[in-house]
């Protein structure tokens, strides 16, 4: 899954990294850095997988009040 912050909330990361870019003479107007949590899950299905994941998003591994995320399903 990607974990990004929301549009609005700051993101210092992403300002470090485009000010870099900039300087190297890259033409960057925007960076957001998140990041990307790779799990093999057991499940049933594929769609018992997605609701599993999801569900570990909400709880624990993305804080919804400042992020939000996208669940990548992929070959193994």
């Amino acid at each position: 899954m990607l974990i990004r912050p929301k549009a609005g909330i700051l993101d210092p990361q992403g300002e470090a990294v485009q000010a870099s870019l900039a300087a190297l003479g890259f033409a960057v107007t925007s960076a957001r850095v998140g990041r990307l949590v790779d799990l093999e899950v057991d499940a049933d299905d594929e769609a018992a997988a997605h609701a599993e994941v999801e569900r570990m998003c909400a709880e624990l591994l993305a804080n919804p009040l400042i992020e939000s995320f996208e669940i990548v399903t992929g070959p193994a």
